[in-house]
């Protein structure tokens, strides 16, 4: 399976954050290949609510399996950014992003939703909501200078694949709020042509 690896190596690091009790949910790529079209990935988004007390069991937990640094996970906390880990055997690199503590990001963690990655009923990980993958891909498609062709073909993905099932008045305010709202109009539009 394309996403086997990454579905794994997220899984693990996902199990740890539900033992010590880290609310998370899975970005980026990962998240638009399951809720729209897959896709190959070279490493994976997470946010996640970690605080100064996670360090050190988190790291203990990790630090077979996964090259991970208490001090960069502590400066990720002091400036609400982002630290890495790696996945030793694989080199497999998974990004996780301090909660922000502004409303948007509160409110995409609490839309976030529980997916079945296999067959198997405990294999699940928490993603964020279609809506907020779409809003994000278009922001770092903008930031980029709109020359991505993998966000934007990701964009257009999981609005052919979960379209009758979005919320578009969320949808509409999150792109406005992170000023794509041009860009979805543009998405939307492109993905109902293709649909044709």
């Amino acid at each position: 399976m394309l996403l086997a690896e990454p579905i794994y190596i997220t899984q693990r690091i996902a199990r740890e954050f539900d033992q010590l009790g880290i609310q998370y949910l899975v970005g980026g790529s990962l998240a638009s290949s399951l809720h729209g079209i897959p896709r190959a990935t070279n490493d994976v988004d997470m946010v996640a609510n970690i605080t100064y007390a996670h360090i050190p069991d988190l790291v203990n937990a990790l630090e077979a399996e996964f090259y991970i640094d208490a001090g960069m996970i502590h400066d990720a906390i002091q400036h609400q950014s982002s630290f890495n880990v790696i996945h030793l055997a694989t080199m497999f690199k998974v990004d996780i992003f301090v909660l922000k503590s502004d409303g948007a990001s509160q409110e995409e963690m609490r839309r976030r939703g529980q997916y079945q990655v296999s067959e198997i009923p405990d294999e699940t990980l928490f993603l964020a909501s279609a809506e907020d993958v779409i809003v994000h891909k278009l922001y770092w498609y903008q930031l980029g200078g709109n020359v991505s062709e993998r966000q934007w073909t990701d964009v257009l993905g999981v609005l052919q694949v979960q379209g009758g099932q979005l919320d578009y008045p969320y949808l509409n305010r999150m792109a406005h709020h992170r000023g794509v709202r041009d860009l979805l109009t543009q998405a939307m539009n492109e993905a109902e042509q293709e649909k044709v």
